[in-house]
């Protein structure tokens, strides 16, 4: 009989069916990083959306041999480990094809037409005092006929250039080849930050993808240039983004992902207290709908493992 424990269930707000296979069920609403070991002894298959598993708890867990992940991306797993010791690791595809790029048009839109500083304004009697039907303190912007720049032409930056395109907005990705959808043509990532008036990130983070946006990059771009970043916290370094944005280097960052979640020891992005920049807390994923459709797949990955029919493994 299978043992399944899922680490962190209250990072799922959906209805989530049990294995079809024999099992024993566990589930805790978290899990600290020092509670991993003891909570996963004798567990054959763990479930863990944001709770690490790295080598040195690998090491005490002889019976483990799959690890469902609840989420795209599995920088919580340590793959090469796995590898090593024969534990498939599963990840969800294609669930936020829709939650995520409207996450991302959301905030490109709240900062392309100011409604942060805007209802500010309202709030504090602005509007309420003025001597005409309307004020023009800060610029408002059209999406049509402007230039996105996409990092990553998966599921989601394909989504988010469809969008776009029913925007009128011109799209450009930069990803690595060859291009995954037709009539794609990737541009040079320098050349995308150069021209594009907004900059959208939709790749994991890798060791090569960290801090892959960082000063000399904030300098490149337009200084009426938006970067939104719906995909992994690391992915641009956090303290020149902060001076990017002190320093008007440009106009505007909508971000839904931090290097560290929940930011317990601060962050630099936490002290920014400025219209022009909105911070959500890792939310763009989660629609119901989008919830809903990953926990289904979630245990698919589950049943299909254990019935030797495995999906999705990135092992």
């Amino acid at each position: 009989m299978e043992k399944v424990a899922f680490l962190d269930r209250n990072s799922l707000k959906a209805n989530l069916r049990k294995p079809s296979f024999d099992h024993e069920w566990v589930e805790f609403d978290q899990t600290m990083a020092s509670e991993v070991v003891d909570r996963l002894k004798g567990v054959t298959v763990a479930i863990t959306n944001k709770v690490p598993i790295r080598r040195d708890s690998l090491d005490q867990l002889p019976d483990l041999k799959f690890i469902a992940v609840a989420a795209t991306g599995y920088d919580v797993i340590d793959i090469p480990a796995c590898k090593e010791r024969g534990i498939g690791v599963a990840n969800i595809r294609n669930y936020a094809v829709n939650t995520v790029p409207e996450h991302t048009f959301s905030l490109i839109l709240a900062l392309k037409r100011n409604l942060v500083a805007y209802r500010d304004d309202v709030l504090s009697g602005r509007w309420q005092k003025h001597d005409q039907f309307c004020f023009f303190d800060y610029p408002i912007g059209d999406l049509a006929g402007s230039t996105i720049g996409i990092f990553g032409e998966g599921v989601l930056g394909q989504g988010t250039a469809r969008i776009a395109k029913a925007f009128g907005m011109n799209v450009l990705f930069a990803d690595h080849p060859p291009p995954k959808a037709a009539g794609v043509e990737f541009t040079d990532p320098n050349d995308l930050i150069e021209k594009s008036d907004i900059i959208s990130l939709h790749c994991p983070l890798t060791e090569s993808s960290k801090n892959f946006i960082g000063l000399n990059e904030f300098k490149k771009m337009k200084k009426s240039a938006i970067l939104i970043n719906t995909a992994r916290g690391g992915l641009v370094n956090e303290n020149d983004l902060f001076v990017a944005l002190k320093e008007g280097l440009i106009a505007g960052a909508g971000f839904d992902v931090l290097t560290k979640e929940p930011p317990r020891d601060g962050n630099p992005l936490l002290e920014i207290n400025m219209p022009n920049f909105i911070l959500t807390p890792h939310v763009a994923w989660a629609s119901d709908g989008a919830m809903q459709f990953l926990a289904d797949q979630l245990i698919d990955n589950v049943e299909l493992f254990i019935t030797g029919k495995p999906q999705h493994l990135v092992t």
